[in-house]
């Protein structure tokens, strides 16, 4: 499994992005796909996350209302729409997919450690 990110860059308060994450995988749709941020000096966190099996969505409770995960079958590509961002929202964001796990909520997700393979990462700037 391969993840690609791309759309970071720096923007002004109350601007928006729009993320997204190219995935190579065989049974694309099986995989939970998460984003995840670091901000210097910090631990990772989760932001988003999507269950394609069944669609289902996951936030921090940060984000929720300002930011959107959404996926693309035919493009095979992950997207984090980002609204209102804030300087605390400044981080490198990355992508990351997990092996199916059944019979877990896709909340479960949003935990770093449970993924599997990881993007390298874009960064994002919210300059005041």
């Amino acid at each position: 499994v391969q993840l690609v990110e791309s759309g970071g860059g720096v923007v002004q308060t109350g601007g928006s992005l729009r993320l997204s994450c190219v995935v190579s995988a065989f049974g694309f749709d099986r995989y939970p796909i998460g984003w995840f941020r670091q901000a210097p000096g910090k631990e990772r966190e989760g932001v988003a996350v999507i269950n394609r099996s069944d669609g289902a969505t996951a936030y921090r409770d940060s984000v929720k209302g300002r930011f959107t995960i959404s996926s693309d079958n035919a493009k095979n590509t992950v997207y984090l729409q980002m609204d209102n961002l804030q300087p605390e929202d400044t981080a490198v964001y990355s992508c990351a997919a997990s092996r199916p796990i059944r019979s877990v909520d896709v909340s479960y997700f949003l935990r770093p450690y449970v993924m599997d393979y990881w993007g390298v990462g874009t960064q994002v700037t919210i300059s005041s």
